[in-house]
């Protein structure tokens, strides 16, 4: 058995809580929310974000940052990656050298451009960071379907050791050691599933979503390889897998605030309606500027960015989409 402390009480940490309790762990989490704090000793289930999920009562809950940090074997950070610098700091006085951080969100930070993981090895340097990510919805599996990820490290004895911890008949995890892919992956495909949603919102078909989702994936594979990552992670789970979830589910917080914009929604408007972090917004100009940084063409990123900050229509951006210079699939492939 291991003590865990799981940094963050919303539906995703919640849901990675009652795995890890699940596997005979011993998991304390933290959240800065005394009355959701409140609610989970009551309760043991998170009546807001995760109804429905009763969670084991060896679980204990706190709002005492430290009791969830100091003596544990692995501690996971599941905050929206918008508040992850802010909690970052907040733990970094109570972390020993060389205790492992898992962070489980998905962002690029939008003034730095950078990645979760590097966030947090900045913030917290005696730490060993690593990452988990992968098609995975916490309403599933907070109910036990089976689910499979990717536990990401630069050390395989990292990797390894999460895998370990996490690893169960209905959670199967998998090891990689391109963190870079894999946190792109999983923090810009958000951006792609707002288009997916836009595009389900304004009426269309399997057609589009399908062509949604292949060039979605090769603007991500593009901007990933130029960055340095693997282009086989974005093949894998935390790309195409995290993508088609992302873009298909009826969980998908990304996917429902693109839907409610190509209904005609506002960008706040749809915020507002769905009551959770849209991580895709906060990535979108981040995605944008990385693009221009790396000078990789990403016509989709583009157009998401133009619904959201520039008031065009989600309709116009589709049709010039559509209408954009014609071109081969594949630019490396040559004609006889």
């Amino acid at each position: 058995m291991y003590k865990i402390g799981m940094i963050g009480a919303g539906s995703w940490g919640i849901a990675l809580s009652k795995v890890l309790a699940d596997n005979g762990h011993h998991v304390v989490v933290w959240s800065i929310v005394e009355e959701e704090i409140q609610m989970l000793r009551e309760h043991h289930e998170h009546l807001d974000k995760l109804p429905g999920v009763k969670l084991p009562d060896s679980i204990e809950f706190t709002t005492d940052i430290s009791q969830a940090i100091r003596e544990m074997d692995l501690i996971v950070l599941a905050v929206p990656s918008v508040f992850t610098r802010s909690t970052a700091k907040r733990m970094a006085e109570y972390v020993a050298e060389g205790q492992i951080i898992v962070c489980v969100a998905k962002g690029i930070e939008e003034d730095t451009l950078m990645t979760l993981s590097d966030i947090v090895e900045q913030e917290i340097p005696a730490a060993t960071v690593a990452v988990m990510c992968g098609p995975s919805h916490a309403e599933e599996v907070g109910i036990g379907l089976p689910t499979t990820v990717v536990a990401g490290a630069h050390k395989r004895e990292t990797a390894e050791k999460i895998q370990d911890i996490f690893m169960n008949s209905v959670f199967r995890v998998y090891t990689s050691p391109d963190v870079l892919g894999m946190e792109l992956g999983g923090s810009l495909k958000n951006v792609i599933a707002l288009a997916a949603g836009m595009a389900d919102g304004l009426g269309y078909g399997d057609n589009t979503k399908a062509a949604l989702i292949t060039r979605g994936i090769a603007e991500l594979t593009r901007l990933a390889t130029k960055m340095g990552a693997c282009e086989e992670t974005l093949s894998g789970l935390t790309g195409i897998g995290d993508l088609i979830v992302t873009c298909q589910s009826r969980h998908s917080r990304n996917r429902k605030a693109g839907m409610l914009m190509g209904q005609g929604m506002t960008m706040e408007e749809a915020t507002k309606e769905v009551k959770m972090v849209v991580e895709g917004i906060y990535s979108a100009k981040a995605a944008l500027a990385l693009a221009k940084k790396y000078q990789v063409s990403m016509p989709i990123i583009e157009g998401v960015n133009r619904v959201l900050f520039e008031n065009e229509k989600a309709s116009s951006v589709v049709e010039s989409l559509m209408m954009r210079d014609r071109k081969s699939e594949h630019s490396t492939l040559e004609w006889e």
